[in-house]
């Protein structure tokens, strides 16, 4: 066994052990298995350890091969025994043929574990043979028996265990092959049976374990899968009139042409107001300000697009992204788009890095390619957590 930590920058190999059958979680997969946000719970916990070290991934027999596109992300993958402490001594025993410093053992149901945590225990390895992440309890503790409260221990020094818990390898290893007691609830308990002295480190409530199917809700919750995701388009075409100027996103650009319309006939912005109406399927401009009024006569777009906005933010929703392409042969809009995109930005209550203005040409194609008129396509992104 070693006697001394591995030193500061040793490489850290890491077992992910998902051999367990997890049916408490629900549905007919183990929960390893099933999707979380659009994705396997697997990949995702394979993906918060890239590119720390060698992955030795332990599966269940039966189910080794079965999907080649996650295991591709391990360096090894081995076969696991009956009970987790089999399968943890498996993946130590495969890498003991070329041993690392020190290894990271974390649970396949904690996917979501963050970075911070885990270079968290590996730092705490440059001076200790173990370590791994903790949670203060803060709640108050009951004992209870048959149905009622028959004690009330202290939680004070208590804390909530987590993975992934780090050991030097050839201290863990050992420790696992002299083990000969009851099932070990985790490695730190097979650790401290061995006389290990354990570091710990700041957890976090993020690393939720899936147990039961309620923590599938929980950890897309985190994920953010339960945010409504909206997006909407619009189009909008206004033709030349005679003029000396014309309004674009809110820009006054001087022309030799206007825009005709009821309002100021800025055409962008439109076709973003009605991006954010569609987005909430509130309809577009025309029901919310009828060009038939003739108090909207002249009116600016300023308006409208605000309206849009302050609906939005009513209802719950943040504008994340609005993008707005104006197809126009002139006048050329690359020499205004920055003070287009500042503009839209203010009006909407957003940061201008949320807003694109950009335009195109029709290769002199159709009512545009003719300098008949001009049009705008935009989109919109709103998000309600």
């Amino acid at each position: 066994m070693s006697d001394s930590p591995a030193p500061a920058n040793a490489g850290a190999a890491v077992i992910i052990v998902a051999a367990g059958r997890g049916r408490r979680a629900g549905g007919e997969l183990p929960k390893q298995w099933r999707d979380l946000g659009g994705r396997k719970v697997l990949a995702r916990t394979l993906d918060a350890f890239a590119g720390l070290g060698p992955i030795c991934l332990v599966l269940h027999p039966d189910e080794i091969g079965r999907y080649p596109e996650i295991e591709a992300a391990a360096d090894l993958v081995v076969p696991g025994g009956a009970e987790r402490a089999l399968s943890v001594r498996a993946g130590l025993e495969a890498l003991a043929d070329r041993p690392p410093a020190r290894v990271l053992i974390h649970d396949a149901a904690r996917p979501l574990v963050p970075r911070g945590v885990i270079e968290a225990v590996i730092t705490a390895l440059d001076h200790n043979l173990a370590a791994a992440p903790g949670l203060a309890v803060t709640d108050a503790l009951w004992r209870v028996a048959d149905g009622a409260v028959v004690d009330a221990p202290s939680r004070e020094g208590l804390a909530r265990a987590q993975t992934p818990q780090g050991f030097d390898f050839a201290a863990i290893l050992a420790a696992h092959r002299a083990h000969d007691g009851p099932p070990a609830a985790d490695d730190v308990a097979v650790a401290r049976a061995a006389g290990l002295a354990v570091a710990v480190v700041a957890g976090h409530e993020n690393n939720v374990k899936i147990t039961g199917p309620e923590d599938f809700s929980r950890a897309e919750r985190i994920l953010g899968c339960d945010m409504d995701v909206r997006t909407g388009n619009g189009f909008d075409v206004h033709a030349f009139e005679p003029g000396e100027s014309l309004w674009l996103c809110g820009v006054e650009i001087a022309h030799d042409r206007g825009l005709k319309g009821h309002s100021d006939a800025d055409v962008g912005m439109h076709a973003l107001t009605d991006a954010i109406y569609g987005a909430m399927a509130h309809g577009d401009i025309g029901q919310h300000f009828p060009p038939s009024d003739p108090q909207w006569k002249g009116a600016r777009s300023e308006v409208f697009l605000s309206h849009a906005a302050d609906l939005a933010r009513v209802e719950g929703f943040a504008i994340t992204h609005c993008d707005v392409t104006l197809i126009c042969e002139r006048p050329k809009i690359g020499p205004h788009a920055e003070k287009m995109r500042a503009e839209l930005a203010r009006i909407m209550q957003i940061e201008p890095g949320r807003v694109s203005v950009k335009a195109t040409t029709s290769e002199r194609l159709g009512f545009p390619g003719r300098e008949e008129g001009i049009a705008a396509i935009a989109t919109a992104t709103l998000v309600k957590a």
